[in-house]
């Protein structure tokens, strides 16, 4: 599985970088807050929205800790998809969130 902690992350945003950030976490965590370009799709509803991405585009997964993220990162790469990780996930994430 590929990995990506969160100060990369936030550099390649600063820096201008368009990146496909998808937050796995549940509705009512992300209102507390998420990255501003982030897409939420909760884990639980990802295999039936998986057809809402394209497996040309390279994927950033986001969860709270990493873990959930982790189980999004390899679902998708099962399903021939270009992910990674964010590991440390929103605790560790030092940028804007919206």
């Amino acid at each position: 599985m590929q990995e990506i902690n969160a100060k990369e992350v936030q550099e390649k945003l600063e820096n201008g970088e368009k990146l496909n950030l998808i937050d796995v976490r549940e509705t009512e965590e992300v209102a507390n807050g998420k990255i501003p370009t982030a897409t939420n799709i909760p884990l639980g509803l990802l295999e039936f929205r998986e057809n809402e991405l394209d497996q040309a585009t390279d994927y950033i997964m986001v969860c709270r800790s990493g873990g959930r993220s982790g189980q999004a990162t390899q679902y998708l790469e099962s399903r021939g998809f270009k992910v990674k990780n964010m590991t440390g996930g929103m605790l560790d994430w030092e940028g804007n969130v919206e």
